[in-house]
């Protein structure tokens, strides 16, 4: 076999790849279809972002442990600088202010710094004595980390981004060793901070997604019809679904968004329950891929960098699911490798990329998990 297939060629992680191009693949069939048999104006740009973000991920995991380490907060400034940047320039969309246009694309800077923040919590983790992961010094750093690129996006609005900064942050920070205490307390200042927030912080629009998360059936015509027709959809594909470019929800139009946020609702009403498995299986063999090689990494970075990634994604893939099934409040918040959206595709790329770098150095032996 190695006489047939050149070493470079066989020396790529397969595993992962193979599991990427089935869920990019059959979320490119589900565009189709909601595109009314047509490869435009969804599926074929799927694919081929995906082709050409697999060959960047492909090259990042060239690079070394090192490299992401030496690059966490130059990349972290430009950020801040770009986030800076969307609201004195940025121009809106959806109701919010989180794009800039460089020309020749299109960046949504709010994404990008998801796996950034993972980077710079394992970055801070690895170099913390362990005698000090119980004390004020183990906290005050994180928060610093959070604060301005949350109060930042807060301001887009985009507390979706602000939630996920503070995900990625929370697990690092647990698989590090910090004491349950301190999440207790976290919880219990979310809890308390929750009404101000929504009384002050959020716009009207905001509001009515919670109000309606509550109780969808309160304005099934307005506020609620997303999530009443997200239900109707995957209802109504039962089993077995029906059929392969048979659905009425999406086809008709009364399925908002259905090639974005709600995919899997267009997804379930012609495949079934049989689809919707078939893409959460898919899933469970990313998200133990991922687990995986930070289990098999000998270098703490390389663990906490490998688990944050990991459940970075699996946050997308939870919110989703969650916010189509009436779970969660409605949230901007894409079906990753299966919806249709650059940025979304860009950040999980870059999460797959930097883990498939951990798995092709796993480094020398330095700590592990506490």
């Amino acid at each position: 076999m190695n006489g047939i297939v050149p070493a470079p060629i066989a020396a790529l992680p397969w595993r992962v790849i193979f599991i990427l191009m089935a869920l990019v693949g059959f979320g490119a069939m589900v565009l189709y279809s909601a595109a009314g048999g047509h490869f435009e104006p969804w599926a074929g740009k799927h694919v081929l972002r995906f082709l050409a973000l697999l060959a960047m991920a492909i090259a990042m995991s060239r690079m070394p442990l090192e490299f992401w380490k030496n690059t966490t907060f130059p990349l972290y400034l430009i950020l801040l600088v770009l986030l800076v940047v969307v609201e004195l320039m940025g121009f809106v969309g959806g109701g919010s202010r989180r794009w800039i246009n460089l020309g020749f694309i299109t960046i949504q800077p709010s994404e990008l710094m998801k796996p950034v923040m993972v980077l710079a919590a394992a970055w801070f983790f690895d170099r913390l004595p362990p005698n000090r992961i119980y004390g004020i010094d183990a906290i005050w750093p994180l928060v610093a980390l959070l604060v301005l690129p949350s109060a930042l996006v807060i301001i887009q609005p985009d507390f979706d981004a602000a939630i996920a900064y503070a995900f990625g942050l929370a697990v690092v920070g647990f698989m590090a060793g910090l004491p349950l205490i301190y999440f207790i307390g976290a919880g219990a200042g979310v809890a308390v901070l929750a009404p101000l927030v929504y009384f002050f912080g959020m716009k009207a629009y905001q509001q009515d997604r919670v109000l309606i998360f509550l109780n969808p059936e309160n304005d099934p015509l307005g506020a609620g019809y997303h999530i009443t027709q997200s239900k109707i959809a995957i209802g109504s594909g039962g089993i077995f679904g029906k059929g392969f470019g048979n659905g009425t929800q999406s086809h008709l139009d009364y399925l908002p968004e259905g090639h974005t946020d709600f995919v899997f609702a267009t997804m379930a009403e012609e495949w079934g329950i049989v689809g919707g498995f078939f893409i959460l299986f898919l899933y469970f063999l990313l998200m133990r891929w991922g687990l995986s090689v930070a289990m098999q990494s000998k270098t703490r970075y390389g663990q906490l960098v490998a688990v944050g990634l990991t459940c970075t994604i699996f946050f997308y893939i939870m919110i989703n699911l969650l916010m189509v099934v009436g779970l969660a409040p409605v949230a901007g918040i894409p079906l990753p490798f299966v919806s249709h959206g650059g940025s979304s595709m860009l950040t999980m790329m870059l999460c797959v990329g930097i883990i498939m770098s951990i798995e092709r150095h796993p480094g020398a032996k330095r700590g592990q998990f506490q």
